[in-house]
């Protein structure tokens, strides 16, 4: 569903919404309020009517009644956002409706809000997204994930500047984030090309020679843009930007560009090679981002090394496996030189307790995820980690409760989730308590019967009652 505005609604509808614009004028909060309820009911996608509802429950709620009465308010809501999430799984217009009943007493409600950005994209409204994302984060300034979720929505609306702006107020606080580093380097890739018109070529207008005078590097954009490129379209790349660098030797973009064509190429030494200069300058000795592409570049080198090997060779499992380890090794070792340079990004802490969880040094990674959990953004898969860790020791308890409080973090019910109430089971399943097991099988059962062998397990219960 698009979003309307005022001329797309019924005309007994623009009459109300007005109705209730006056009664806000008049600063008759509860009355404009209800109209503006009344109209959204008739026409969930009127987006105005929204975004003036949303002023309205703010100016009623003033600065927000003070800490105890936003306490009180968010606990009586509760039930409510139970309620809408569940909702939000079958109809996301009634998941709206409940939504806004919570934000009529509790405008700050990160329950309600969250509610409304879930069934706001499932019914294709980015701008009502992007109003309740801006509450989200002033809620939870510090949240990386959510700061990125609502600058890529501001970037869906047109208004990409104001997304850099989020991203790179956050990235001040947190310098050495390779994530949100990336994440403002693709907003910002991003900008560009819709402020260049490229926008106009997915409705078929228009063409990259159309928006550059430069016939020649009109043709290059369109080559780099391609999905794959060819063998010959990346090495005539290649031997442009070499030639390139004898006048620009400094443009760390356009090293990194080569070693990425390198790598495509599957040319991983002199990838690699271009990138040890990259690290040299003094933008690459400081940039988390070059180690983890020179990583990801050498595991690659493992990859094709793997894919060349003769399947028909009597010894291609044991080549395969002997591979494969060093590998690992590789990984394990490059992560903890990461971990060494920049010892609070916990980004790469959780990293490398998925690292040291693979090959089973379990106490190792116990002490990177309790580190991890500082990070907002890896928080509940730190926690997920940590339970499985603890199961692989026998502390069910432990487990289950790192479960547990993960899963309540987490207020909507998707693949992650998912996997946090399965292993929860499988944690209630290894302490014998089959009861509480099949309760968390059947959450799953209830939304998605092919998730793993949930469908077996309930089914199975029931047909041994």
């Amino acid at each position: 569903m698009a979003e309307k505005n005022l001329n797309e609604v019924a005309r007994d509808m623009r009459l109300l919404f007005q109705k209730g614009n006056d009664a806000l004028q008049r600063e008759n909060y509860d009355y404009a309020i209800d109209l503006y309820n009344q109209v959204l009911a008739k026409e969930p996608t009127f987006f105005d009517c929204r975004k003036a509802l949303r002023s309205a429950q703010f100016k009623k709620a003033g600065s927000g009644g003070g800490f105890f009465k936003k306490v009180l308010s968010s606990a009586s809501s509760s039930p409510m956002v139970a309620k809408g999430q569940m909702a939000l799984r079958k109809s996301p217009v009634e998941a709206l409706q409940i939504a806004e009943q919570i934000l009529n007493h509790d405008p700050y409600s990160s329950g309600a809000h969250r509610i409304v950005v879930g069934a706001a994209t499932a019914m294709e409204m980015p701008r009502t997204a992007s109003l309740s994302l801006d509450v989200l984060v002033r809620n939870s300034p510090k949240d990386k994930d959510l700061a990125i979720e609502f600058a890529n929505a501001l970037a869906q609306i047109g208004d990409s500047s104001r997304g850099e702006q989020v991203l790179a107020e956050l990235a001040r606080s947190h310098p050495q984030d390779s994530e949100l580093a990336q994440a403002l380097k693709d907003l910002s890739a991003k900008k560009t090309l819709n402020e260049g018109g490229y926008e106009e070529l997915s409705s078929g207008q228009g063409s990259y020679r159309d928006i550059l005078k430069d016939q020649k590097e009109a043709v290059s954009l369109e080559q780099q843009h391609r999905v794959q490129k060819t063998e010959d379209v990346a090495e005539r790349l290649i031997q442009e930007y070499e030639a390139r660098l004898k006048t620009e030797p400094d443009n760390v973009k356009l090293m990194r560009s080569v070693a990425e064509l390198y790598t495509q190429k599957k040319q991983f030494d002199r990838a690699l090679e271009v990138y040890q200069r990259v690290k040299s300058t003094e933008a690459g000795r400081s940039d988390p981002t070059l180690d983890r592409a020179i990583g990801e570049t050498r595991v690659k080198q493992f990859d094709d090394q793997a894919e060349k090997l003769d399947p028909t060779a009597p010894d291609h499992p044991q080549a395969l496996a002997n591979l494969n380890a060093e590998r690992l090794a590789f990984q394990v070792a490059e992560c903890q030189s990461r971990v060494e340079r920049f010892p609070t990004d916990l980004a790469i802490r959780f990293e490398m307790g998925a690292l040291y969880f693979q090959t089973g040094k379990v106490g190792e990674a116990i002490q990177e995820f309790q580190k991890a959990q500082g990070n907002p953004h890896k928080r509940i898969a730190a926690m997920n980690y940590l339970g499985q860790c603890y199961a692989k020791r026998k502390m069910f308890d432990l487990a289950a409760r790192a479960l547990q409080n993960a899963i309540k973090e987490k207020p909507v019910f998707d693949e992650e989730k998912k996997d946090l109430i399965y292993n929860l089971g499988s944690v209630f399943e290894s302490m014998g308590k089959k009861e509480e097991a099949i309760e968390q099988f059947k959450q799953i059962y209830e939304v998605d019967i092919g998730y793993r062998d949930v469908g077996a397990k309930v089914d199975a219960y029931y047909a041994g009652q």
